[in-house]
C-alpha cells in the first residue's frame, strides 16, 4: 500500500510495507582502515521483521497533509542486533574481502621486490667480503655501507609485512543511527486511484528480463540495479564507445496504458538527459513487446498528481510525442 511517512516533519513515500505501521532506522558506519565509508542499507521494522532497504529510498519522500499522533510502535528498540548480523557484519565481510585482495598484491609485489634488494645486497656483500681479504683499500668501509643496505631494507620489509597485518584487522567504528522515521498507511490507501498505483511485481519482472536480454543483444555491458532505488532500474554499459545508459523499465500488461514515475525518477531523468532512457514493455500478459526507447523522457509532456506524488503519461501519447523517432 501507498504509506504516509512521518519524521519530524510528515512525509509520504510510495512504498509497499504490508503492514498497518512500521519504523524505519537509518544508520551508517566506518571502518578503522579505510577512513568514513557509509555502510550502504537501512534497517526497518517490518510485520516485526526488519529487512534492509537502500537510504536513497527516501528520494520519494513528500510532505503530508497533516501531523497525527504518534502510534506506539514510534517508540520500538532499535533493531541493533538484527541490524548487525544482517547489514554491519557483511558489510564489514565485504570489505574484507576487498581489503584482503589488494593486500595480497601489494604484499606479492614487497617480497619480490624487497627480496630482489636484499638479494643484489647479498652479492655485493659477498663480492666486498673478498675484497677485504685481498687487502683491497676502502672495501671494508664500502663493506659496511654494504652491511648497513641490506640490514635497513631487511628492516623495511618486516615494517611493511607487520603493516599489511595489521590492515587485514578491521573493524567497525562510529555506528550511528542518523535518524528513524515511523511509517503510517496513506489515508486514502483504499481509493481506486493509489490501488492502481501499486506495481504488479510479475509484470516487472517480464519487462525487466526483456529489456535486459535487448540490451545485452546489442553488446553492452548490462547491470540490474531496480533493488537500489537510485531512480532507474538497469546500467547498460557500451565498452567500445563508453556509452552509458541509465534506464527505467516499464511494464503495462496490456497493448497500451499508463506508465508513471515517481519523484525520485523524475529528477534523476531532470538530472541525467544525456543518458537518461525509457523503455516501456507492452504486452507483458501475452507475448511482450518492447517500444523504441526513448531518450530524456522528462522532456515529455507528464501529468503531475499532486495527491501521491507521481507523474503519468499514456503510452499512445508518449510515442506520438517522440514521433516514433527515438535512437536505438
Amino acid at each position: 500500500m501507498w504509506c504516509r511517512l512521518i519524521a519530524g516533519i510528515g512525509l509520504t513515500c510510495p512504498v509497499d510495507i504490508g503492514t498497518l505501521y512500521a519504523i524505519c532506522f537509518f544508520f551508517q558506519a566506518e571502518d578503522c582502515i579505510r577512513g568514513a565509508q557509509e555502510s550502504r542499507g537501512l534497517g526497518d521494522v517490518y510485520k516485526r521483521q526488519p529487512v534492509l532497504r537502500e537510504p536513497t529510498i527516501i528520494g520519494d519522500f513528500m510532505p503530508a497533509e497533516q501531523q497525527i499522533e504518534l502510534p506506539s510502535v514510534a517508540y520500538s528498540e532499535e533493531a541493533l542486533n538484527w541490524l548487525n548480523d544482517n547489514a554491519f557484519m557483511p558489510f564489514l565481510n565485504e570489505i574484507k574481502a576487498e581489503k584482503e585482495e589488494e593486500i595480497k598484491r601489494v604484499e606479492k609485489h614487497v617480497e619480490l621486490s624487497l627480496k630482489e634488494i636484499i638479494g643484489k645486497a647479498d652479492q655485493e656483500i659477498g663480492k666486498l667480503e673478498e675484497e677485504v681479504k685481498l687487502g683491497i683499500a676502502g672495501a671494508e668501509g664500502r663493506l659496511v655501507i654494504a652491511e648497513n643496505h641490506q640490514a635497513n631494507m631487511i628492516a623495511r620489509r618486516e615494517k611493511r609485512r607487520k603493516e599489511l597485518q595489521q590492515q587485514k584487522s578491521l573493524t567497525l567504528q562510529g555506528v550511528e543511527r542518523i535518524t528513524s522515521i515511523v511509517v503510517l498507511p496513506h489515508p486514502e490507501a483504499q481509493s481506486d486511484t493509489i490501488k492502481n498505483l501499486k506495481p504488479n511485481l510479475e509484470t516487472e519482472a517480464i519487462a525487466m528480463k526483456v529489456v535486459m536480454k535487448y540490451e545485452e543483444s546489442q553488446g553492452r555491458k548490462v547491470f540490474d540495479v531496480h533493488e537500489k532505488n537510485l531512480g532507474y532500474d538497469i546500467t547498460s554499459l557500451d565498452i567500445s564507445s563508453g556509452e552509458l545508459r541509465l534506464i527505467e523499465v516499464k511494464g503495462i500488461g496490456a497493448e497500451t496504458g499508463t506508465i508513471i514515475l515517481t519523484p525520485n525518477e523524475r529528477r534523476v531523468a531532470e538530472d541525467r538527459p544525456d543518458c537518461f532512457w525509457l523503455y516501456v514493455v507492452t504486452n507483458c500478459n501475452t507475448e511482450p513487446k518492447l517500444q523504441p526507447p526513448i531518450l530524456n523522457p522528462a522532456q515529455y509532456n507528464w501529468n503531475e498528481v499532486k495527491k501521491v506524488q507521481h507523474y503519468t503519461i499514456s503510452i499512445t501519447q508518449l510515442i506520438e510525442d517522440t514521433g516514433n523517432g527515438a535512437r536505438i
